[in-house]
């Protein structure tokens, strides 16, 4: 069980990896080659990974628990079609750095994982 300054801290350091993740995702997106296929990738990549950092700030500002679960399952949710997307990226080989890709992939996953079991433990 942890503290609760550890608790702080690990909310803490969780926010700025997700904002780290979505500065990366919206790097990604400003490189992608313009085509029909590209610009809904973009639009819904963009969507779906600012969504995440959003909703993740206003979960860990919810004034109660029922409202945290709400954010944090919507969090859960874009964070999963973020990643969703990142692998059509990969899947349909579409022009990109590949070692940013593989970041992102790995990150979205574990991003993904993390806040998965958040919404769990809130479910009690």
């Amino acid at each position: 069980m942890r503290t609760n300054s550890e608790k702080e801290a690990f909310i803490g350091e969780l926010k700025k990896r997700i904002k780290t993740w979505v500065v990366r995702v919206l790097n990604l997106c400003e490189d992608l080659q313009r085509n029909p296929v590209t610009r809904v990738i973009n639009f819904q990549l963009i969507k779906s990974s600012t969504s995440t950092g959003a909703n993740h700030r206003a979960a860990c500002r919810a004034r109660s628990d029922k409202e945290f679960y709400s954010k944090i399952s919507i969090t859960v949710e874009e964070a999963d079609e973020s990643l969703y997307w990142l692998e059509i990226i990969e899947a349909k080989g579409i022009s990109c750095d590949r070692n940013e890709l593989k970041w992102l992939l790995k990150e979205s996953d574990e991003i993904v994982r993390i806040l998965a079991k958040a919404r769990f433990t809130a479910k009690g």
